[in-house]
């Protein structure tokens, strides 16, 4: 009875997140429409990927926006079941039919500002904010998230963001050949960077971390007071001097950018002469920071 007990507990758990995943997909393709329809589509703006292609599209055919970006992404839904499975696919379908009809029902209400440059910027943080959320739901909207993911698995050193802004870039370049208006291509451009830079933040977070060599020859005195005070760690590596030759133990520590003032006073305290070389870290994966495999995308 139990062991039956537990596997219906199991289901209803898996039925009850499966559930919450579709209401964040479809409040996040309301967002990304409201994006397109209020912000970019209205002041002729076409930052990139399929939704850049529907709005240019969407000046020399008689057709919506929002219909077109569902039309351009079948053969690459196609393409997502066959590379993803059908799992991916199923929830890539359900958000990028969302965005279509969103997109279309949002487009008879009146643009949301007339200034470009806003429109610029708040098109592009809206749909990367919703792009990012959909993405760590397991789905994507479709076009060029698709083509990005796949991307991905063959070059995973390369951020989402960055990966983005170049496919982008062609997109935004024959938006200004297009509207022969240059600003028009600009105001893209900024949409896109807008787009690359928010969609990192989402994704992976903003670290501002710091990365510090500490050298001294009170290693201890240093390493005692930082493990006390500081809720940080630290790594001790045999180093020796080249010119000297003699034996250093070099203090490497990795914290948030607003501990690092702490640290800095506690080595001039302890030794003023030190040598200490800090950097800036992108990322910090491991306990206390990031997980690697939850933050991947």
């Amino acid at each position: 009875m139990s062991i039956i007990k537990k596997k219906k507990e199991k289901t209803g758990t898996g039925k009850t997140d499966n559930l919450k995943k579709y209401i964040v997909i479809t409040a996040a393709s309301f967002v990304y429409a409201a994006g397109v329809s209020l912000f970019i589509d209205p002041n002729s703006i076409a930052p990139g990927g399929v939704t850049g292609i529907s709005i240019i599209l969407s000046r020399l055919v008689p057709v919506n926006t929002g219909t077109l970006i569902l039309l351009l992404n079948i053969p690459i839904l196609l393409y997502a079941v066959w590379k993803f499975g059908l799992k991916l696919a199923v929830s890539t379908v359900y958000a990028t039919a969302l965005i279509s009809v969103f997109t279309n029902l949002l487009a008879v209400f009146p643009k949301a500002t007339g200034d470009r440059l806003l429109a610029a910027v708040a098109g592009g943080i809206l749909s990367a904010v919703s792009i990012g959320v959909i993405f760590k739901e397991g789905a994507t909207t479709g076009g060029m998230d698709i083509v990005v993911k796949a991307l991905r698995l063959r070059l995973p050193h390369l951020r989402t963001g960055n990966l983005f802004f170049l496919a982008d870039a062609v997109v935004v370049t024959l938006s200004g050949i297009v509207f022969r208006d240059v600003d028009a291509a600009l105001y893209a451009a900024i949409t896109a960077t807008c787009t690359s830079v928010a969609l990192d933040v989402v994704l992976y977070g903003r670290d501002e971390a710091k990365l510090l060599y500490i050298i001294s020859g009170r290693p201890e005195e240093i390493t005692a007071r930082i493990l006390k005070e500081l809720d940080i760690g630290l790594t001790l590596i045999d180093g020796r001097g080249a010119y000297s030759g003699d034996r250093k133990q070099v203090l490497m520590c990795a914290m948030k950018k607003t501990v690092f003032p702490r640290v800095e006073r506690i080595v001039r305290e302890e030794d003023a002469d030190s040598f200490m070389i800090v950097t800036s870290a992108s990322e910090i994966f491991g306990e206390g920071y990031k997980s690697y495999f939850s933050e991947r995308i």
